[in-house]
């Protein structure tokens, strides 16, 4: 079969497979300028995605590189990292980051713009290292042309040093408008209160350097291409839609899959969740690589408040409760000072004891981006947390679940036949803050004289 698993492009990455292809090309060295070995390995980070590992090394001079490239699509938001260092440990935290990512030192005003270096899988540590090796270059003959400047240059640099030893706590901010940067997670699986990841959406000019066009501009092809056709189509409105067909249909159309790129089938399905709304439940299966995903998006737009949903689990029975998670929703499982994130699980309609697999699978898939088996400690603690979810979802023990979804969209079943609360779940609506508001784009959404 042309598609068979031993002929994907993008393998899965992994220790004992001797099977990955490593294209290596002679190519010339930019430090002796001799001909060096490059070497090119196209992989799969298990729970990141899709990424070119590029290597050069000189038999020469001896001088070495390597860097990072993502080949897989690129996010929908652009993210942003702000880590705490604290503690010499925190130097070790391993960064993914791409050529696209710019790098801040809040406290010394100093900033590496996005697109100055290649994208690689590095540490705290090895980023300032980088950065005075990058600043001490030119200072030889700087010194000689330009005193004053070197002098400048080299107080600069040992405030560079000093963050090293980590005397004093200092502030690193991540910003990449293609939403590939990822920084190691020292507490996982339990939420870590020194870095904070946040998303945000791109302005024109970003997608415009990421090589993406706004919706306008397309229609405004889209429109210039129709003047001069003689077979213009009219668009059906969107109070047009013919809704009410919809309801039982699925409908199906082809796609890529997610895993392996063959071509495969997507089923859309428009329902209706008693006591809750209208939804559209999306489902792909390859027949290739046996990849399966289930997407679930609202009917009905925001809500005019956000919601949090507790839920009490103690026993089988809550188990067995529908929930709709939207990709707006984060989880919170107090007992276990665990919280993940809106986007880590997307939105799914599925059982609390679905919701609780998906949670332990994507536990021990994340654990594999920044660890080896050789870190022992978070082996551990990732194998204890795995344990922990598997007890409860056998029922042995008692936890509280709670859904915080800004945009509205998120549903418990109840345990009742008339839908309304049961003595274990309870919901809350509350007003949006500013920042929720900003993230969902709401702050910048013009309903009112619009023309």
């Amino acid at each position: 079969m042309a598609n068979s698993t031993e002929d994907l492009v993008f393998k899965n990455l992994n220790a004992d497979d001797v099977d990955h292809t490593v294209t290596e090309i002679e190519s010339c060295c930019m430090n002796c300028y001799k001909n060096g070995t490059t070497r090119m390995l196209l992989t799969k980070i298990p729970f990141y995605k899709e990424t070119i590992i590029v290597s050069f090394s000189c038999e020469h001079c001896g001088y070495e590189n390597n860097e990072i490239q993502p080949a897989a699509e690129i996010e929908p938001n652009g993210c942003q990292i702000t880590l705490k260092v604290k503690t010499v440990k925190d130097l070790n935290r391993r960064v993914v980051k791409s050529d696209r990512t710019s790098v801040r030192f809040v406290e010394l005003d100093f900033e590496i713009p996005s697109q100055s270096q290649k994208g690689e899988v590095t540490t705290i540590e090895s980023i300032i290292n980088r950065s005075i090796a990058g600043l001490e270059q030119d200072q030889p003959v700087r010194r000689v042309q330009h005193p004053d400047a070197a002098a400048q240059i080299d107080a600069f640099v040992e405030k560079l040093r000093s963050l090293k030893s980590v005397d004093t706590p200092f502030t690193i901010v991540f910003e990449d408008i293609s939403g590939n940067c990822r920084v190691e997670n020292l507490n996982a699986p339990n939420p870590d209160p020194d870095c904070i990841m946040t998303h945000f959406n791109r302005t024109i000019e970003q997608n415009h350097e990421l090589g993406m066009f706004t919706q306008t501009e397309l229609n405004e092809e889209s429109e210039a291409k129709a003047e001069n056709s003689t077979n213009i189509l009219k668009p059906i409105a969107e109070d047009e839609w013919p809704l009410e067909e919809l309801h039982g249909e699925v409908l199906q159309f082809h796609t890529d899959c997610p895993s392996c790129k063959s071509k495969c089938e997507t089923n859309m399905k428009l329902t209706n969740i008693p006591h809750f709304k209208e939804v559209v439940i999306m489902s792909t299966n390859c027949d290739v690589c046996g990849a399966r995903t289930n997407e679930v998006k609202s009917g009905s737009g925001i809500e005019d408040q956000g919601v949090r949903i507790t839920v009490k689990i103690d026993g089988r029975e809550d188990m067995s409760r529908d929930v709709l998670k939207s990709d707006t929703c984060t989880i919170d499982i107090p007992e276990l000072d665990s919280e993940f994130g809106a986007s880590g699980l997307g939105g799914r309609f599925t059982t609390v004891e679905g919701i609780l697999d998906a949670i332990r699978e994507q536990i021990i898939d994340n654990s594999a981006v920044f660890h080896d088996s050789a870190d022992v400690e978070s082996k551990l603690k990732i194998d204890k947390f795995s344990e922990t979810l598997q007890e409860i979802m056998s029922g042995k023990r008692a936890v509280t679940l709670i859904l915080d979804d800004p945009a509205g969209n998120s549903y418990v079943q109840a345990l009742t036949d008339d839908g309304s609360l049961d003595e274990r779940l309870k919901i809350e609506r509350y007003d949006r803050s500013f920042e929720q508001n900003e993230e969902l784009g709401l702050n910048d959404m013009k309903t009112e004289n619009y023309s």
